[in-house]
């Protein structure tokens, strides 16, 4: 007697491989007590520059450069009150919840849902099918200090 198990389809496969591969990936971005509150950082996470921010306790992360002139948002004032980052070179100003343009709504910057684990913030990035690295290759290079402030 034989039994044939049902074959899975190609496209199949690739499908749930690509599902997979584009899952959020929550990669440690620093110390939760490094930050203090209203005050940013910028940290490179899997090759990105994000900027992320400590607002009364709860933490937030944006793209860290200005779609204006490129300025360092990790730089930037923090205004608690209104959950805002102002950029340092020209005073555009972000949601930190959102990343929508309070300056210029046309131009908002992307945000990243964020975590704290065990002490460390963790920052979580979409991978794209064509720039997945091993996870150990993120654990060896994906985190790096760029600024404090």
């Amino acid at each position: 007697m034989s039994y044939n198990a049902p074959m899975t389809q190609p496209e199949e496969l690739v499908a749930g491989d690509r599902a997979e591969l584009q899952k959020p990936l929550y990669i440690p971005a620093l110390d939760a007590a490094a930050l203090p509150p209203g005050k940013g950082e910028t940290v490179l996470l899997a090759g990105r520059r994000v900027a992320v921010f400590n607002v009364a306790g709860q933490f937030y992360a944006l793209d860290d450069d200005c779609p204006h002139r490129g300025g360092p948002l990790g730089s930037g004032w923090v205004d608690a009150d209104a959950c805002h980052v102002t950029c340092p070179l020209h005073g555009w100003a972000f949601d930190l919840k959102t990343g929508a343009g309070v300056t210029v709504p046309a131009r908002p910057v992307r945000s990243y849902p964020v975590r704290v684990v065990e002490g460390k913030v963790e920052v979580s990035v979409q991978l794209a099918v064509s720039s997945i690295q091993s996870s150990a290759g993120l654990r060896r290079s994906g985190i790096e200090v760029v600024s404090r402030h």
